[in-house]
């Protein structure tokens, strides 16, 4: 008999991480013998790294053989939002990709619920809102554009008018 489909075998229990009760696997990938990528539906967790939640993620893409993974990571906190700023990027070969390039793409994709991009002297930011998974509410970051003052007194108060318009918005 034809098989059409083939069944992805099931995660070594050795390369499965240590998940939440409500966490459950929806794609892994191997990178060699003794290491996997493996995306559930609260993250990504690669080699030696804690779990990356979807929010977490700013970007990622896939190039037909590397994963490439840009990590966002709070630099600040201010009423009513986090400042956040790229990390670099963590980039991994998939030898069977599977359905992990896509599992990232949608989860990353679906976790944004609000974006949007200003203008300021010097520069700019971007206003988001990333859904988080297992939480309620939404999670609204700014990310400054390279060069621009994030410190300036007027950068502050516009990107906090801008959050407060989006949050009301939503």
């Amino acid at each position: 008999m034809l098989r059409i489909f083939r069944r992805r075998p099931k995660l070594p229990a050795a390369q499965r991480p240590v998940l939440e009760p409500d966490e459950r696997v929806v794609a892994w990938a191997v990178l060699d013998e003794d290491q996997v990528v493996v995306a559930t539906n609260r993250g990504l967790f690669l080699p030696e790294r804690a779990r990356l939640g979807w929010h977490e993620i700013h970007k990622a893409t896939w190039s037909g053989r590397a994963l490439s993974v840009v990590p966002a990571a709070v630099t600040g906190s201010r009423t009513g939002y986090d400042v956040v700023e790229d990390r670099p990027p963590l980039t991994h070969t998939l030898l069977d990709p599977g359905d992990v390039p896509h599992q990232v793409r949608a989860r990353v994709t679906k976790s944004v619920a609000y974006t949007s991009h200003h203008s300021v002297p010097g520069g700019g930011f971007r206003v988001a809102a990333r859904r988080v998974s297992g939480a309620d509410g939404l999670w609204w970051t700014v990310r400054f554009d390279p060069g621009t003052d994030s410190e300036s007194a007027d950068v502050r108060q516009r990107a906090a008018e801008l959050v407060v318009a989006a949050r009301a918005a939503v």
